[in-house]
C-alpha cells in the first residue's frame, strides 16, 4: 500500500490481508496524538458548528453525500493531515480533488464487508479524519469500543449513517441546481441547506451554501443587498441562517 499515493485497498476475498498490510503501513506512519481540540473547517462552514471546527475524539452522523463529506474533509488535507473513506465505493477522485482533498493522502477502502469496524480502529491510528459507511445498523457496543479508540487517538470520524451516541449531526437538505433553462442548459451549481444539531447546541443552525459551487468547491450563497426598511435603516437580518 503506497504512502506518497492515494490508497484503495481490494475488496471481497482479500479483506482479511489487506487489513494485515493496512495494519502494518500504519505502523510505519507512527501518527502522534494530536492535541488540537478541533479539525479545521472550511471557512464556509464554520458557522455550522459552535467551535468553528469538529471535535477531535468524536463521531458525526451526516448525510451520505460525497459532496458534503469532501467538503468537510477539504480544509484538513489542505493542511496536511491524511483522510480516509471506508465502505464508500461510489467516492468520485476528480470530484475530491476539485474539493481540494489532496488525494496523495487519501486512503480509500471501498469493500471492506464485515471488517469495517476493525478497518476504522486501525485507521484511528493515524488518519484524523475518516469516513464511514457502515452498510448496516452500529451496535451499542461497536459504537463504545470505536469511541473509546477516537478518544485515545485524537481521531474524527464522519459516519454515512445513524449512529449510537453521536456528538451531531450534519445533514444536506433542499438541493437547487443551477444552469438549466427550458429543457436545455448544463448543470453548474447547486445549492443546498446544511443543517447541523450538536450535543452542546440542541438548536439546528442552518447555512444555505453552494455545494458544489461553479468551481467545484463549497462557496457561500451570495447575500443580496439589504433591503431598506420604511426607516431608511438597511435590513440587517441574516441571510439563510436558521
Amino acid at each position: 500500500m503506497g504512502i506518497s499515493t492515494m490508497t484503495a485497498l481490494s475488496p471481497a476475498d482479500e479483506r482479511a490481508g489487506d487489513v494485515l498490510r493496512l495494519r502494518r503501513e500504519i505502523a510505519r506512519m507512527q501518527r502522534r496524538r494530536s492535541d488540537d481540540a478541533v479539525l479545521p473547517l472550511h471557512p464556509v462552514l464554520q458557522e455550522l458548528l459552535p467551535e468553528r471546527g469538529l471535535q477531535t475524539g468524536t463521531v458525526y452522523s451526516v448525510s451520505p453525500s460525497p459532496s458534503l463529506i469532501f467538503a468537510l474533509m477539504s480544509t484538513v488535507s489542505q493542511r496536511g493531515s491524511w483522510c480516509a473513506a471506508v465502505g464508500m465505493p461510489t467516492l468520485g477522485l476528480e470530484a475530491a480533488a476539485s474539493f481540494g482533498v489532496e488525494l496523495s493522502r487519501l486512503i480509500l477502502v471501498p469493500e471492506p464487508g464485515e471488517r469495517w469496524l476493525a478497518v476504522v480502529s486501525a485507521l484511528a491510528e493515524v488518519v484524523p479524519l475518516i469516513a464511514v459507511n457502515p452498510g448496516s445498523r452500529v451496535g451499542d457496543a461497536d459504537a463504545a469500543r470505536l469511541a473509546a479508540r477516537l478518544r485515545d487517538r485524537g481521531c474524527t470520524v464522519l459516519a454515512a449513517s445513524p449512529w449510537p451516541q453521536s456528538e451531531g449531526m450534519i445533514s444536506l437538505h433542499d438541493p437547487h441546481w443551477e444552469g438549466l433553462g427550458e429543457g436545455w442548459g448544463l448543470l453548474s451549481d447547486r445549492t443546498v441547506t446544511l443543517t447541523a444539531q450538536t450535543r452542546t447546541t440542541p438548536r439546528p443552525q442552518s447555512l444555505r451554501v453552494q455545494l458544489p459551487g461553479a468551481l467545484g468547491s463549497v462557496e457561500a450563497v451570495h447575500v443580496p443587498d439589504a433591503a431598506p426598511r420604511h426607516d431608511g435603516a438597511p435590513d440587517r437580518r441574516l441571510w439563510a441562517v436558521a
